[in-house]
């Protein structure tokens, strides 16, 4: 099954490429994430369930465009925790709970200009072969201590018949919310389709979840990762028809 068509950003705002992607899923009641969620959202359910996501990457190439990427700056770990959403015209998008980052200029520029979640983390993402562990600690704001530690083994790309209605449905995903001065705002980014892999959890101890607001995960995660794609970021919009 083909992943949906990504829409073309004509003037990006910022360039970024996601690398190193682990998608951690598992299921959570519609009503306890939908009670999380601004008017005018509704949570999106799969089968039946809605579904929260925990994604640990890596960040790199970040730069504004016509400018370099600074090396410091522009490469750095991220983890987000995420969940489906549409908006009153059924535009699919991402909600994001928490999202830390190891950079605090990219934290301070995200919560003060798009008011996105963002924490300041003590951050590393170390690759071994097939194998790749994820290590973050929340250093501000609050709460703390926070953390995710996670390790996943790559396997094999997915073949068509493991790139499924679910998989897609959780990972191709070009459309961002937020609320900024008290409205509901949209941004668009694009990207080639994910390469999807399998992956297998080695090991997790993470509480980003918990301390973003929701009940403790509940049965054995849903796994897929990716090398990475580029991206280009569209700019902030207040949520209208398009």
């Amino acid at each position: 099954m083909e992943a949906p068509p990504s829409p073309k950003v004509a003037r990006p705002v910022m360039y970024h490429r996601w690398s190193w992607i682990t998608f951690i899923h598992w299921r959570c009641p519609p009503s306890v994430l939908q009670s999380m969620l601004p008017s005018g959202l509704t949570v999106e359910t799969f089968d039946g369930s809605a579904w929260v996501g925990l994604t640990p990457f890596l960040m790199q190439g970040v730069r504004a465009p016509g400018l370099p990427a600074v090396p410091w700056l522009s490469a750095f770990p991220e983890t987000n925790v995420r969940t489906y959403v549409q908006d009153q015209w059924g535009r699919q998008g991402i909600w994001f709970l928490s999202l830390d980052a190891a950079r605090m200029p990219a934290v301070l520029a995200a919560r003060l200009g798009y008011r996105l979640p963002y924490h300041w983390s003590a951050m590393t993402v170390r690759i071994d072969g097939k194998d790749v562990a994820y290590r973050c600690e929340r250093r501000w704001p609050g709460p703390r201590p926070l953390r995710c530690d996670a390790e996943v083994r790559l396997g094999p790309p997915l073949r068509e018949p493991d790139r499924d209605e679910l998989a897609h449905f959780l990972t191709a995903r070009f459309r961002l919310f937020t609320v900024i001065a008290g409205k509901l705002a949209t941004a668009v980014v694009e990207h080639p389709a994910w390469p999807l892999r399998h992956a297998e959890l080695l090991r997790l101890d993470q509480n980003l979840s918990t301390g973003a607001g929701l009940p403790p995960p509940a049965g054995d995660p849903l796994l897929h990762a990716s090398l990475g794609v580029p991206v280009r970021v569209g700019s902030w919009h207040r949520l209208e028809r398009s």
